[in-house]
């Protein structure tokens, strides 16, 4: 990566390695949307064992494939539960209102872990008056929390209460790879409790495009007639499949090494008199300023090189990733540094 410019906005900004853009350029493709890619079937095959589910779709975005998701999940008129600064809730639009005709019921939390407890206060009870609950929706790893990983004690137990309350329940696993490598567990581990799942391969994995929709085999014949509706057809998609694929083989292995550069970026402000660090779980590092303004000190930063984004009027956002080394990370964090000082 060019040293004039480290780029920690986000997992999204990497670009493909030489040896994925091989891997792309050979894939073997067909038309997707006629009679089927013959390289994309082999990622949703791929996907689906690896999360423990019996079939996935591939998808141009998470977003789509969240959306997807929730139609399939929840009636109009109705209520789906998510934690209050959830990604479907904040970073979607309004698209589960859009598409669906369902109300996003947002639950406050102190640290983004939304609980089965919580949850359960959140379900109203019976009343002509008042929306009924026809879903739950997790996340995991939580972006806005600084990638926080839910336990896998509290997925099982909000799988429990989704099945005592028959409840679908939906997990953005949009960093899923993360929370698998942080708690040293398979992705299936974690994916079991989810009626649907979702996951990117385009922020840890470091692919250019790309997001699958896993679940139960007739949902995903489902979701099929869904990402058709929303325009999510594509045709030799199989280049993009490839890039997955490859990831899948030699990329997630590096994932350890993102959250260690976080925990390294992070060691760097843990006495800062100006800044208060959350310390990182995954590969997310939040900063709370005491007397800066954000989007004056991104800007600043970016002055010297160095792309964050603002998370609040006084919170940054830096994330690491498979384009930046620790020598990068250091660089950065030292500018970071001497700039909020």
């Amino acid at each position: 990566m060019n040293k004039a410019v480290i780029d920690l906005r986000s997992d999204t900004v990497t670009k493909p390695s030489p040896a994925m853009l091989e891997a792309m350029v050979r894939a073997e493709v067909g038309d997707d949307v006629l009679d089927g890619d013959p390289t994309t079937h082999l990622l949703e095959e791929r996907t689906a064992e690896i999360l423990g589910c019996e079939a996935a779709l591939f998808f141009p975005s998470g977003t789509q494939a969240n959306q997807t998701a929730i139609k399939l999940i929840t009636r109009p008129a109705t209520e789906l539960i998510a934690e209050a600064h959830a990604h479907i809730l904040h970073y979607e639009k309004t698209a589960a209102a859009a598409i669906s005709g369902v109300q996003i019921r947002g639950v406050d939390t102190s640290d983004g872990i939304l609980t089965a407890d919580l949850i359960d206060d959140a379900i109203r009870e019976p009343s002509p008056h008042l929306p009924r609950t026809s879903a739950v929706s997790i996340e995991n790893t939580h972006n806005a929390a600084g990638g926080r990983v839910m336990p896998p004690a509290t997925m099982a137990e909000i799988k429990k209460l989704a099945d005592q309350r028959s409840l679908p329940l939906h997990l953005d696993g949009a960093r899923l790879w993360n929370a698998a490598v942080s708690l040293d567990m398979e992705p299936s581990q974690l994916a079991r409790h989810g009626t649907t799942v979702m996951v990117s391969f385009s922020k840890g994995l470091g692919c250019p495009v790309g997001s699958c929709l896993a679940g139960g085999k007739d949902l995903i014949e489902e979701a099929w007639h869904v990402r058709k509706l929303l325009g999510g057809g594509m045709r030799q998609s199989g280049f993009l499949a490839a890039a997955c694929l490859y990831a899948l083989d030699t990329n997630f292995a590096q994932i350890r090494d993102d959250h260690a550069h976080a925990k390294l970026f992070a060691q760097f402000f843990n006495n800062h008199p100006n800044v208060r660090v959350q310390e990182p779980e995954t590969n997310i590092v939040m900063l709370d300023l005491a007397v800066h303004d954000s989007v004056e000190a991104v800007e600043s930063l970016a002055q010297r090189g160095v792309l964050v984004v603002p998370f609040g009027k006084t919170r940054l956002r830096v994330v690491t990733h498979l384009n930046v080394s620790a020598k990068d990370v250091e660089w950065a964090a030292g500018i970071v540094a001497e700039v909020l000082n």
